[in-house]
């Protein structure tokens, strides 16, 4: 569905507009760095040329109109009466993003916030893991901030976004699905440390070569996965850890070398398993962005797929699924790296594939992993695209 289709679209259920403005945030892969976001550990996201539009026009009585073209479900809420509401479903992320930006207006400048109708269109693969969530929230924050006459710098959106998600809808995520969806840059990963906000714009030359998105169309469900479970793990680990080594404030400021030393202090096994994981990928990444800059791919490739080993074997946060499409991506030659993206439990696979192996690698991938799974895969051809920005 293009622009004008759905601005045909908003003119059916709003009538004409004059003032109609349109928005776009991207989804976003993470290209390795997984599970270390909220350890305050570093990440290697990129947006996607795929996302979330958003028409919106203003209203003057205080109501909040939202409907997507993509589900039956319609909201209104007045900006007095902001609640979570579970029959809501997915307008809950846009309340929560409306409820943060009234807070961060305050009471003087709350009143610029006069209502609007808004419509949303998203082509992120539901529930994959490439970050539909923060999209809606980002174009959110940026469309309803800009009508409301407010300039905030898309960094405070940002953490904006991720604090609805975390106190409105309840999911303790980290920072770097928001980021990625607004800070992105179009042929360029990011290099972030998750705690501190540090970042570098990484150009990612892969010519040659395809990013391919493998959706396992199993759903995963963020809020009810066992992901906040993981990160109370960490949480433990981290307050061990801390008994040794004082000057640490997260599970990302931990050295393999530092690891190595002191790993014996922390007696439970599965605790130890989730800590090394996070050390070892954060090592990852940052071997991964050295590897992008020399141009070594090969190297790359193999950081993947050690990365998703570690997700399956000391994070356990694969599954059959995820575990499959691996094994059947790494048998095919020309796929020079392969690994689970996103939170796990479901969700995508994104491989590094030669350009002329790109078909019979579908194929095959599509076929073993129907045959042992009796699911059908998705792929999607990807391009890195730019960040949560107004379409003119």
């Amino acid at each position: 569905m293009d622009v004008n289709q759905l601005k045909d679209l908003f003119y059916q259920e709003y009538g004409k507009e004059d003032e109609l403005r349109v928005y776009f945030a991207p989804g976003r892969v993470n290209l390795i760095g997984e599970h270390t976001d909220y350890n305050g550990g570093y990440v290697f996201p990129a947006a996607l040329t795929f996302g979330t539009w958003a028409m919106v026009s203003p209203r003057n009585d205080g109501i909040y109109h939202f409907r997507s073209a993509n589900f039956e479900l319609d909201v209104s809420c007045h900006v007095s009466e902001i609640a979570y509401k579970t029959e809501d479903d997915w307008a809950n992320y846009p309340k929560g993003v409306l409820k943060e930006l009234l807070e961060v207006a305050g009471q003087e400048s709350a009143s610029c916030y006069t209502g609007a109708n808004v419509l949303f269109y998203g082509n992120i693969p539901n529930g994959a893991g490439l970050s539909s969530s923060a999209s809606i929230e980002l174009v959110t924050a940026l469309s309803l901030s800009e009508l409301a006459g407010m300039e905030i710098p898309m960094v405070e959106l940002v953490k904006l976004g991720q604090r609805a998600e975390n106190r409105f809808v309840g999911v303790n995520c980290g920072i770097m699905d928001q980021f990625a969806v607004g800070m992105g840059k179009r042929k360029h990963a990011i290099k972030l440390k998750c705690d501190t906000l540090e970042y570098e714009y990484v150009p990612v030359r892969i010519d040659g070569y395809k990013l391919v998105i493998i959706n396992t169309n199993k759903r995963r469900g963020l809020a009810d996965s066992k992901y906040n479970e993981r990160r109370s793990e960490c949480e433990e680990g981290l307050k061990i850890i801390q008994q040794e080594l004082l000057h640490v404030q997260s599970l990302g400021d931990i050295s393999v070398d530092d690891w190595k030393r002191i790993q014996h202090i922390v007696k439970d096994e599965v605790i130890r398993r989730r800590v090394e994981h996070v050390v070892t990928e954060n090592e990852r990444v940052i071997s991964a962005m050295e590897a992008l800059e020399k141009n070594d791919l090969d190297l790359f490739g193999k950081l993947m797929k050690q990365s998703h080993e570690s997700l399956r074997d000391l994070y356990e946060v694969t599954g059959v699924e995820l575990d499959t499409l691996y094994e059947e991506a790494a048998k095919v030659e020309g796929c020079i790296g392969t690994r689970m993206t996103g939170a796990g439990f479901g969700g995508c696979n994104v491989s590094l594939v030669k350009d002329e192996a790109v078909t019979s690698f579908t194929e095959k991938v599509a076929s073993n992993y129907t045959a042992k799974t009796g699911i059908k895969p998705t792929f999607y051809i990807c391009e890195i695209g730019d960040g949560t920005k107004e379409i003119v």
